[in-house]
């Protein structure tokens, strides 16, 4: 089992850290894409959190279910309105197994990063894959790597800096490895600093996995509304479809 980077101190503070992608004008283009993927059929999220887009898409009228590997994260999602419409099963998004089949699977906001090899990114596919009908899609949202950005030698880049908040990517070339550190001040005049690791992954190795799995790509923009994707987007948003 991979360990849980998403325990109870990160649980309690995840919805006011990231406040921003809560906001209506984010979510409304996310959960219009996947609400007409969907269609009439049922959603699986993986890596479903707080349930960000889960609420509101099964607001929508689609039957969501999510996969998480953090009891504290699920926790949160359960004191909100709603909640009690979405099943969720504890366990790691890559290999774990839902009742049923769905027309759609989605990762967002980079969840995709959170398996740290890989190995356990091409199990995800195949685990998706499992979980669809024919014709179904996956979608994920996730960043281009910003090895552009490096200076060569180097291995940390400063992607966020505030009074509140300095952000710092640590780079592993080598293994196409990402720890992101969080340093944020606290009100007692504190600093915390919080150390997540990832595995960034380019698009076309992706596109691979999803053949593996049997799966071809189907489309990808550089964001939620179906903005053109480019050489400068510095994210993308791609669905593949189950052939």
């Amino acid at each position: 089992m991979p360990e849980d980077h998403f325990g109870e101190g990160v649980a309690e503070r995840y919805d006011e850290s990231s406040a921003d992608m809560f906001d209506p004008a984010v979510i409304d283009p996310v959960v219009d894409f996947l609400a007409k993927l969907a269609g009439v059929g049922a959603a699986l999220e993986l890596g479903i959190g707080t349930g960000r887009i889960a609420l509101p898409l099964s607001e929508r009228g689609v039957r969501v279910r999510g996969i998480d590997l953090s009891e504290a994260m699920v926790a949160k999602l359960r004191e909100k309105p709603g909640a009690e419409e979405i099943e969720v099963a504890i366990g790691d998004f890559a290999t774990t197994r839902v009742e049923g089949t769905f027309s759609l699977a989605y990762l967002v906001f980079n969840t995709i990063n959170n398996l740290t090899s890989q190995g356990e990114q091409v199990a995800c596919f195949r685990n998706v894959a499992a979980h669809l009908e024919p014709g179904g899609c996956i979608v994920i949202e996730v960043g281009v790597p910003g090895l552009r950005t490096l200076p060569p030698g180097k291995r940390f880049r400063v992607f966020d800096f505030s009074e509140t908040h300095i952000g710092i990517d640590e780079y592993d070339v080598e293994r196409q490895g990402l720890v992101s550190h969080h340093f944020s001040l606290l009100d007692d005049g504190r600093w915390r600093l919080v150390s997540m690791p990832f595995r960034y992954v380019w698009p076309e190795e992706l596109d691979l996995m999803a053949r593996m799995a049997g799966m071809r790509l189907r489309e990808r923009w550089s964001g939620w509304e179906r903005e053109p994707f480019t050489s400068e987007s510095t994210k993308h948003v791609s669905v593949w479809e189950k052939e």
